[in-house]
């Protein structure tokens, strides 16, 4: 581990780094966890998992993925919304297929729907593992920045139900951090809360590791 890093995060119960600046850090789960990145189209998850995947080697199942794979075999004529059902039926059976592989995981994934959190959790508890959720709170502005520096643009109505679901969750979040009471995902075995700041020290994700600073 390189000098720079300050410390090796490895959460359990919520997690919150936002507004914390300082040094990198080294974000460690457990060996054969299910790590779900979740946040606002263009709120930095392609790049945050691009950063970790590479790294430390690790599959990614990104829809992204599976959009361009079906797009290659589609007359360019024909409208994503057609063909998107198929798409999204192929992203299940992808995700599902690497969870029942083993081995440590990242998930590409918005964040604002709670059924496929609790889907992927059960995926994973049958075959003995756990879920992590790593969760950007950038707002909006700060996310439509990253779309049109990505040049790819979220449709209006998407990005608000997007940003709907993941303000309700992120509130929770904060009354949690703040009073305590349920865990708002009592699905996951850990959330890490990141922001613009802080997202940019997560320099790298180990799995495996038993020992961190917090």
């Amino acid at each position: 581990m390189g000098s720079s890093v300050d410390a090796v995060v490895a959460p359990r119960g919520v997690v919150d780094l936002r507004g914390e600046a300082g040094a990198e850090f080294v974000a460690a789960y457990p060996a054969d966890a299910v790590v779900v990145v979740s946040g606002l189209p263009g709120a930095g998850k392609s790049t945050l998992l691009r950063r970790w995947s590479g790294a430390a080697r690790v599959r990614t199942v990104d829809p992204r993925t599976v959009h361009e794979a079906c797009e290659a075999v589609m007359p360019a004529a024909l409208p994503y919304a057609v063909y998107r059902p198929w798409a999204r039926l192929e992203h299940f059976r992808l995700l599902r297929s690497s969870v029942r592989r083993g081995g440590p995981l990242l998930v590409h994934d918005c964040g604002s729907r709670a059924w496929m959190r609790r889907w992927l959790a059960r995926e994973a508890a049958r075959r003995g593992r756990e879920l992590h959720l790593v969760l950007l709170d950038v707002g909006a502005a700060t996310a439509l920045d990253g779309q049109r520096a990505r040049g790819r643009h979220a449709k209006a109505r998407v990005f608000a139900r997007h940003r709907r679901g993941l303000e309700r969750l992120l509130a929770a979040f904060t009354r949690h951090v703040r009073s305590g009471g349920p865990l708002p995902t009592p699905e996951a075995s850990s959330v890490l809360l990141l922001d613009a700041v802080s997202r940019s020290r997560a320099r790298s994700v180990e799995f495996g590791a038993e020992n961190a600073t917090r």
